[in-house]
């Protein structure tokens, strides 16, 4: 049996959707479970054990009919037998039609004309688990459990060299504070403020002198972090090459301070200890409930860099 998996957006969706494969192979052992990504995502599968075969698909480009006729193409070659996907477009549903896929399971729309089952689209909860929902549509009555990764073990060792590099003996606490460009394209400003950054960096030098402070270097994140080792000259940086590296050393750390962020997502899939910050989006949909593991700090505004210093430091030290 194969089985396709049509999924837009980046890194953190496709760490959120984890859990839907996760189910959909334990339901399925033997089926090859493929999913279709836009190209920037495709990193992501580095760290699922879930899928066969990763498929690119520019979902946002100016597709034009020779694009989709390629993709048509590609989709029957492989002879799929079922489909999923999120998003709630009718004409998903008539591509999947298109490609002779029996099975074709999404979201409640009021245009289901081409899917065989649908599932009822509930926005209010955690995004993964909305995500999870989907597998009712095979008849999987699974629990959900939130996302979880399997780190290879040569990205393993890469970061425990690099704790070797850094001196870090005694365990880290990790930041993450970048960006990515698609964000700030779109008018979102996930970045919280340097100056605000070394208040809670100070502190935790101060309280806990013997765990490093060490900051992920993204590849684009050169001014924040400069400007950060200038101010905080003790704080240890470190540039993972991939996302199973990045995942590895998230792992391994004592506690990921982040902006909502793939790397957050990856940091709650790896069980780290985690506290998010967020501007304009909702925490509630992007943090698994009713977890002292996994916590984020909400803006009193839609802007991150309102959030006070001192409100993050709470919560590290009491929540």
């Amino acid at each position: 049996m194969r089985i396709l998996a049509l999924v837009p957006g980046g890194i953190g969706d496709q760490v959120l959707f984890f859990p839907t494969l996760a189910s959909l192979k334990a339901a399925y052992p033997e089926a090859k479970i493929d999913v279709l990504v836009e190209p920037r995502s495709k990193v992501a599968y580095r760290v699922c054990p879930s899928v066969h075969e990763v498929l690119l698909f520019d979902y946002k480009d100016n597709n034009g009919l020779a694009d989709y006729l390629n993709l048509i193409g590609m989709l029957r070659d492989r002879e799929y037998e079922a489909a999923v996907a999120l998003g709630q477009r009718w004409s998903v549903g008539l591509l999947l039609w298109l490609n002779g896929i029996g099975k074709r399971v999404g979201y409640v729309s009021g245009k289901d004309w081409f899917w065989t089952d649908t599932v009822p689209l509930n926005r209010k909860q955690y995004a993964a688990a909305m995500y999870h929902d989907l597998v009712q549509g095979f008849g999987i009555d699974a629990g959900f459990a939130p996302p979880q990764l399997a780190v290879p073990r040569a990205d393993i060792e890469w970061a425990e060299a690099q704790q070797q590099r850094l001196d870090i003996k005694e365990g880290y606490i990790l930041i993450h504070g970048g960006s990515s460009q698609m964000a700030l394209t779109k008018g979102i400003n996930k970045i919280y403020p340097v100056q605000k950054w070394l208040q809670v960096v100070q502190d935790l030098q101060e309280k806990q002198p013997d765990v490093p402070v060490v900051i992920i270097k993204g590849p684009e994140d050169d001014a924040w972090v400069q400007e950060m080792i200038t101010a905080a000259p003790k704080v240890k940086v470190v540039s993972p090459p991939d996302i199973g590296k990045l995942s590895a050393l998230i792992a391994g750390a004592n506690l990921m301070l982040c902006t909502d962020s793939g790397p957050m997502h990856l940091s709650i899939a790896a069980g780290t200890y985690t506290l998010a910050l967020f501007g304009p989006t909702d925490m509630a949909k992007l943090l698994p409930p009713n977890s002292d593991r996994f916590l984020g700090v909400q803006s009193p505004t839609e802007s991150i860099a309102d959030i006070a210093p001192v409100t993050i430091l709470e919560k590290i030290w009491n929540g």
